[in-house]
């Protein structure tokens, strides 16, 4: 098998293992690594957690698995379920972040870490050396290139293929060489998926094999990628333990199927996850070249506008994006217009005299989605504030609240953007709108809108922050 060199093949890991990983929902930054655990032989035992009061939780730094948010707050869905787990025994999660894999799984083993929570599938080498949790998601591996197009995995021999040490991809790839004996791979320690794909867009290597959760979210701000095949069956994730930690097992079962019933784990993906659209590579090519071609001429505008009226500078971004390619003569054929898309009367009751003046417009669009913020239900919490008002933005706050009854009637909650945005499309339905006040909208457009611009805040911050 081949190693990685650590010489030129490497020069870039330093750089890319320290870059900061914008994240899902809001947040973006990079967690403190100064926590660590002591050995303890009682490690994963159920009476001695609850006895200290504290969970303690191997992670890793990453967008599908935990980082810190531009509020300097934990977060990211390993985080969120370990949380979870921890209230549901009574005691406080304290999350330990690791640099690779293998270190986190080296935690548990030593007994610094009563489970690893990082985005870990459950596999046959690994059965042999820990329990595991109950699966919660499921995945598959990916094989990732950019120039190279292999088809098959007999195609990958003879390309320069790199992979995470002691990943559950090396362990497939292991198994492949059985088959394929001149299959070879870079084993690569201490850098994580994401800088492999990284690796891979940059053509510094050929192909690359990830998870396709994680695939999913890093196509988006590398559109060039391309997924060639699945490497094998679907895999679970969940939780490595410590062998013989039955009782912290038994109670992971039985709070994942409570968490599951009361569909608390499905609003956890739809936060992390539930905006990214199907992948559409020409939208995010154009958005990458947009930022290099118009983005910059703007930028101090979003600032000035996001500071003034309290709205996060990558969000007016995304949406002025949304709105109009960040093109500040855009017009529609409604009559909309500018950069932000201010109609005559939105424009007139901002005060914006001229649309098409990109810094009038921004300001204006800010005022505007600040101003919507401001008539919502008190009972919406952020992040579904935002996304509320986005959808207020563009359907009409009058349409939103028809939404928002029709939800309640339904039984669902008409404070949960993940509720209303179900009931949104039946706007445009005979059956439903000629019983609302305010009549027909076409629906579907605010749902599209906002999980849009969450996804396009994502990739401009992560292009330019």
């Amino acid at each position: 098998m081949r190693h990685a060199n650590p010489g030129h093949r490497l020069r870039a890991f330093a750089m890319l293992a320290a870059l900061a990983v914008a994240a899902c929902s809001q947040d973006e930054g990079a967690p403190n690594n100064d926590v660590d655990h002591e050995p303890r032989a009682t490690a994963g035992d159920l009476d001695t957690i609850r006895e200290a009061g504290v969970l303690r939780i191997a992670t890793r730094n990453a967008p599908t698995t935990y980082y810190i948010n531009r509020d300097g707050e934990p977060a990211g869905p390993e985080y969120r379920l370990g949380k979870a787990f921890a209230e549901s025994l009574g005691v406080e999660p304290e999350f330990a972040v690791y640099d690779s894999v293998s270190r986190m799984l080296a935690a548990v083993a030593e007994g610094r870490a009563d489970l690893a929570a990082g985005g870990l599938t459950e596999t046959d080498a690994r059965r042999e050396r820990f329990g595991f949790g109950p699966a919660y998601q499921t995945v598959r591996q990916q094989v990732v290139c950019r120039a190279a197009k292999p088809r098959k995995p007999a195609d990958l021999v003879g390309l320069d293929l790199a992979v995470i040490a002691g990943s559950s991809y090396e362990e497939r790839l292991s198994a492949l060489q059985e088959q394929h004996p001149e299959l070879a791979w870079q084993s690569v320690a201490d850098v994580g998926t994401e800088q492999l794909l990284e690796r891979v867009w940059r053509e510094e290597i050929d192909c690359t094999v990830a998870d396709s959760n994680i695939v999913d979210i890093n196509r988006r701000y590398y559109p060039e990628l391309l997924v060639m095949f699945n490497l094998g069956a679907p895999q679970k994730l969940a939780w490595p333990m410590p062998a013989g930690a039955d009782g912290l097992r038994a109670a992971a079962e039985s709070w994942l199927a409570s968490f599951r019933e009361s569909d608390r784990l499905a609003a956890v993906w739809d936060r992390y996850y539930g905006f990214i659209a199907k992948f559409d590579y020409v939208d995010k090519k154009r958005l990458v070249e947009r930022i290099d071609e118009r983005y910059t001429r703007y930028d101090h505008l979003f600032e000035r506008a996001a500071d003034s009226h309290g709205v996060p500078h990558g969000l007016l971004a995304a949406q002025a994006y949304q709105e109009s390619h960040w093109d500040p003569d855009a017009v529609s054929p409604t009559g909309v217009r500018g950069i932000m898309m201010l109609t005559r009367a939105t424009a007139r009751e901002l005060g914006v005299e001229n649309r098409l003046d990109p810094a009038q417009s921004i300001d204006g669009g800010a005022r505007y989605l600040r101003n919507m913020k401001k008539r919502l239900d008190e009972e919406i919490a952020e992040p579904d504030r935002t996304y509320f008002a986005l959808a207020a933005y563009n359907v009409g706050l009058m349409h939103l609240r028809d939404a928002q009854k029709l939800a309640a009637r339904q039984g669902l909650d008409p404070h949960e953007w993940r509720d209303v945005r179900e009931t949104l499309p039946l706007l445009s339905d005979k059956r439903y709108y000629t019983r609302l006040k305010y009549g027909y909208a076409r629906g579907t457009e605010p749902v599209r809108y906002v999980r849009r611009i969450r996804d396009y805040r994502d990739v401009i911050i992560r292009k330019v922050e």
